[in-house]
């Protein structure tokens, strides 16, 4: 579900994967191994499921496949993948419903170990968190099996996420705002963020905006991100935002970062889709 903002010109993208343009015009005209999506002034824009068709093609060419043979098994590794993902999907709703936690770790194994971060986090982890939480809306679901199910993910990816502030690339300090608990959704942020070199620093849950502010002035980080699903949690805090604006790239998300309240701050507002915001901040370093 990769939309234009997570999606790259034929240098950007040749330079992403290491494949030169022209070997990767010639894969697209031959075998139709890239489906560009096109702008409104006809510009080509590829995206991350371009991408992980190239790593398909690649890994099949090392085994020493034709270029021919390598393409098929890429595009057709990618109809079954859909199928392996709407099983995984599944099986992890019915997990969360049964208190299964042996049936959540496999999944999830399987998952990271079929697929890139990306596509587990936008195809599968994402989605699931989703459907769970209609369901509690709805009445299908206890509160206990969308936190159980919940707090298992989170598990998961904070380990993923140790050591993410290690490095020298730019800094980017993560924090929910006052009041929202809510954190998946900025942590799978963060990763796919240090996937591009970049460096975490996490504050996580509730955090006030003075404490991201000492933080901010200790560390000098290159963007600093303030999420909330609730907009009151952010509504409330348009003084301390403000402030953290002048000092530092600011950028809010979640469902209760408005658009109106982005502008009148004059900050950025992160689309809903995780993976293609942080790829969109990394392509903007």
């Amino acid at each position: 579900m990769a939309g234009d903002a997570a999606a790259l010109r034929i240098g950007e993208f040749a330079r992403r994967v290491d494949v030169s343009p022209e070997l990767l015009r010639a894969w697209e005209r031959r075998y139709g191994l890239l489906q560009p999506i096109r702008t409104a002034g006809g510009f080509r824009l590829y995206t991350d499921d371009d991408a992980e068709r190239v790593e398909r093609m690649k890994r099949a060419l090392d085994e020493g496949l034709s270029a021919a043979e390598a393409a098929r098994r890429a595009l057709t590794r990618e109809r079954s993948t859909v199928n392996a993902l709407d099983d995984a999907r599944a099986g992890l709703v019915a997990a969360a419903h049964a208190y299964d936690e042996t049936a959540v770790h496999t999944i999830l194994d399987e998952a990271f170990a079929a697929f890139a971060l990306e596509t587990v986090l936008r195809e599968l982890i994402l989605p699931v968190l989703r459907e769970l939480g209609d369901e509690w809306e709805q009445g299908a679901l206890d509160v206990s099996q969308e936190h159980f199910a919940s707090n298992l993910v989170r598990e998961r990816l904070l380990a993923l996420a140790r050591s993410w502030g290690r490095g020298a690339g730019p800094l980017a300090i993560l924090a929910c705002a006052p009041g929202e608990r809510h954190d998946i959704g900025l942590i799978a942020f963060g990763l796919v963020l240090r996937s591009h070199g970049w460096r975490i620093l996490f504050l996580g849950a509730d955090t006030p905006l003075a404490t991201l502010e000492r933080a901010a002035a200790a560390t000098d980080p290159q963007l600093i991100v303030v999420t909330a699903v609730d907009p009151a949690n952010l509504d409330g805090e348009a003084a301390g935002l403000r402030r953290v604006a002048r000092t530092t790239r600011l950028a809010l998300s979640g469902p209760g970062a408005s658009e109106k309240l982005s502008s009148r701050l004059g900050v950025e507002r992160l689309n809903g889709d995780v993976v293609a915001a942080a790829e969109l901040v990394a392509a903007r370093a």
